[in-house]
């Protein structure tokens, strides 16, 4: 009769799991609260004390570091090994499901203690993974409840594949490298930075056919947008970086939102009461632009929204989800790539690399709590005015650098962006929007250096503008805003995105 070891903090998808193991006849070892759920679903187990006839110490500090566990986990499928075993009336363990003390969430919590996160260090369950990873040609190792259906369709079959075994040991390694270092880096209260990657997924190429490329993140486990590919081809390295600049604008809004990328930086961004309003809002911003782009939703795609998109050429659309309809839609669009994802954005941090380093930033997630907006113009905003300020400024915020951002409403009707100046950004804007600039407002990532820009947006039509001041040449800026009769907003933060 096989035996799996079963030592869990995260309970979810236990019992089911467990009790299919127990219909195949496995024998489960078990202690502590795992051995307790088990009880209380009437699920049968050996209790580890009883095992190794050695109760749990220092109050359930050691439960299962004791050779008679250890030795089966490690235990080769060779006759001297089994013999030895065999002599101590130990048995050979088969199948260890361990995971381990939430540390990194207790120390996300504030004002965690340094007993508090000591207590949720994991040492006899990261001691289980790593033997029962060692000996992965004999033995199966499971750290992930995700896996637990994966698991249990092999020893349905018969027993695990030699694949899965290496898969599931390669998981484990990673799971205790990372947790390993989250340790480290609380205990040398981040003095110490250590960036540990992990390859999650090969890419076709890079940005070009020639060069190589793959998907890395600290969380072994973590796939790109913690999300699912519902439809076409895998992800590229292109649609990747697409897709994470225009979810983290669409992410930005709380109303339902649409925005449109392309190479790296929006070229359509709306909200309105509807999915299918704001796509069209998005869409007219910059129509030719948005062919081949990627779109992002921030509200599940129903088949309405899906039918407004049809007609465009789609390399990939994100949202929280789709409906039945939906997908049926983008079925017809064979190439477009469907991706459903939680609507949350998972780093804090921003990498990029350097010089043969990396650079490290905290994530823009807007204006900071302490930004304070100031009306500098003669003439105050009209409350249209300000709808249009607000939604431009938070769109400006997704823009690359220099940008300039022309909205009407909850719409873009115009954006410059990559410019290495800031009046040419002006200009392209201006031009996209052409004749809907008039009555429009402008949002500037950073400060006006000489009036000229102004002075462009005056000649259109601009009734007013947002940006961070502090040039020192504001005033020259200011002079032109009051005799045009436009309004003026300083936030006092910049929004730079290189």
């Amino acid at each position: 009769m096989p035996i799996a070891l079963v030592s869990v903090w995260d309970k979810s998808g236990l019992a089911e799991f467990a009790r299919a193991l127990v219909d195949l006849n496995w024998t489960l070892l078990a202690s502590g609260g795992t051995a307790q759920f088990l009880s209380q679903h009437h699920l049968p187990h050996l209790e580890i004390s009883q095992y190794t006839a050695t109760p749990e110490v220092l109050r359930g500090r050691v439960k299962t570091l004791h050779p008679a566990i250890h030795a089966g986990i490690l235990a080769r499928p060779t006759q001297e090994d089994l013999r030895e075993l065999s002599q101590f009336g130990w048995m050979p363990i088969d199948l260890v499901v361990v995971n381990l003390y939430p540390f990194e969430q207790s120390v996300a919590q504030p004002n965690v203690t340094l007993e508090e996160a000591i207590e949720n260090i994991d040492i006899g369950g990261v001691a289980l993974l790593r033997a029962a990873a060692k000996n992965w040609e004999r033995v199966t190792v499971c750290c992930d409840p995700q896996d637990y259906p994966r698991v249990l369709d092999e020893l349905l079959q018969g027993g695990t594949s030699a694949l899965l075994r290496r898969e599931m040991a390669a998981k484990t390694f990673a799971l205790t490298a990372r947790y390993d270092s989250l340790i480290a880096a609380f205990l040398s209260k981040q003095q110490s930075l250590t960036l540990r990657l992990f390859p999650i997924q090969k890419l076709r190429y890079g940005e070009n056919p020639h060069q190589a490329a793959d998907f890395l993140a600290e969380d072994p486990f973590f796939h790109p947008f913690n999300g699912r590919l519902l439809q076409g081809e895998e992800l590229s390295y292109n649609n990747l970086l697409d897709l994470d600049a225009a979810w983290r604008a669409v992410l930005s809004y709380l109303d339902p939102c649409v925005v449109i990328v392309k190479h790296l930086s929006p070229c359509g961004i709306a909200c309105a009461e509807s999915l299918e309003e704001a796509y069209q809002g998005a869409l007219a911003s910059d129509p030719i632009s948005a062919f081949g782009g990627v779109i992002a939703c921030n509200r599940p795609v129903s088949g309405a929204a899906a039918s407004a998109m049809q007609d465009l050429f789609i390399e990939c659309i994100i949202a929280p989800s789709f409906s039945a309809a939906a997908i049926e839609v983008f079925k017809a669009k064979k190439k477009c790539r469907v991706i459903e994802a939680p609507p949350q954005l998972e780093s804090t941090y921003e990498y990029r690399s350097c010089a043969g380093g990396f650079l490290r930033q905290t994530a823009d997630r807007g204006d900071p709590p302490y930004a304070t907006w100031k009306v500098v113009s003669q003439r105050d905003p009209t409350s249209t005015e300000w709808q249009s300020l607000r939604f431009a400024w938070k769109a400006v915020q997704h823009v690359k650098s220099n940008a300039i951002v022309l909205a009407k409403g909850t719409a873009t009707v115009g954006i410059g962006s990559g410019q290495p100046n800031r009046v040419d950004a002006v200009r392209i804007a201006l031009q996209r929007a052409g004749e809907r600039s008039r009555g429009a407002v402008l949002a500037s990532d950073a400060f006006f250096p000489f009036p000229d820009s102004v002075e462009l947006a005056a000649q259109a039509g601009i009734t007013a503008i947002i940006h961070p001041g502090g040039s020192v040449r504001d005033a020259e800026s200011l002079a032109v805003v009051d005799a045009a009769g436009m309004a003026m907003v300083y936030t006092g933060v910049r929004h730079f995105r290189h």
